[in-house]
């Protein structure tokens, strides 16, 4: 069952892409080439019940979460308190929305780098031409036709490629440097790359090739089921969700306008709804902010069995 959080999930294909060697896969490749700010993979509602494990990654960080699945309910609350000093960083025995959200921040833009500085090392080039990564990426090099390419949508797959390419390329030198592609990678980063974003989420949806989703490729893409098959009660809302609030202009799709609008919405901030929601369900005395008691008496909606790499977690904090 998929909630509203997860249709937007599926729609960026999420998450992050991991560019160490050819895809293999027809719909991996999709989810790993477009991209989302978003906090967590797991769906925060499974219909109208909450899902503590999208807290533990949008908390924790998503890389890993099989170390801290062999910990136990006391190890956990440990490690916690001691994560929960570090997030204190005014030291006053209490965490704020405000610092909840700084160390959101933090361990997303971590992964970020962190994956960004393991890409960069398979090159070990000041700066990356087009050429050097298609040949590591694809195993296709300038010599070879291009024409000859084989396979699931390789040859989409690299134009795709050249054009998120040529896009974080700022300067026009032909070549990224680090931080150029820091935004290839993760274009969702750079303001400058949210339109390619957009324009690949629509590729994929928009099955008919006339430059909208539809409210059949909408929940197709989403939702793929046989015609006699009886339709869920989350599809039954996402259809109503589209009517009301994602056509904005009620001509029965989405244009490129009403994608970025649904995808990326301009007044809304991940990191601050999901501290503002971690403070509200733990906070009993109601005075705003978290003590360490409430935060650990709550550890199963901050960590829980389902949370990520909890040893990295604590490595980290030194550095925040």
């Amino acid at each position: 069952m998929k909630s509203t959080s997860s249709v937007l999930s599926i729609a960026l294909g999420i998450l992050f892409l991991s560019v160490v060697a050819k895809p293999t896969d027809k719909n991996q490749a999709r989810k790993d080439r477009i991209l989302e700010e978003k906090l967590s993979d797991k769906d925060h509602y499974d219909g109208d019940l909450h899902n503590p494990d999208y807290d533990h990654e949008a908390f924790l960080g998503q890389d890993g979460a099989s170390e801290f699945d062999e910990l136990s309910p006391e190890e956990s609350k440990t490690r916690l308190g001691q994560i929960y000093d570090k997030i204190d960083k005014d030291n006053d025995g209490f965490v704020t929305d405000e610092e909840l959200k700084d160390w959101i921040k933090y361990t997303q833009n971590h992964y970020v780098r962190e994956h960004l500085e393991e890409q960069w090392k398979r090159y070990d080039v000041m700066s990356l031409t087009w050429d050097i990564y298609k040949g590591k990426t694809y195993g296709i090099w300038p010599d070879d036709d291009f024409d000859d390419i084989e396979g699931f949508d390789y040859k989409d797959m690299i134009r795709r490629d050249e054009r998120r390419w040529q896009r974080a390329d700022t300067d026009g030198d032909g070549k990224l440097s680090k931080e150029e592609f820091a935004h290839f990678l993760h274009p969702e980063e750079g303001e400058h790359m949210r339109d390619i974003v957009v324009e690949e989420t629509m590729e994929d949806i928009d099955k008919d090739g006339d430059g909208m989703i539809s409210l059949e490729e909408y929940i197709g893409d989403m939702y793929p089921s046989d015609d006699d098959e009886d339709e869920p009660d989350w599809v039954k809302i996402e259809r109503e969700q589209f009517t009301r609030f994602r056509d904005k202009d009620k001509d029965g799709k989405m244009n490129k306008r009403e994608v970025k609008d649904w995808i990326m919405p301009e007044d809304y901030d991940h990191a601050e709804a999901e501290s503002k929601h971690l403070v509200y369900e733990s906070d009993v005395d109601k005075d705003g902010k978290l003590s360490k008691k409430e935060v650990l008496d709550k550890h199963d909606l901050f960590v829980g069995s389902q949370a990520t790499d909890f040893g990295e977690a604590l490595i980290r904090h030194d550095e925040f």
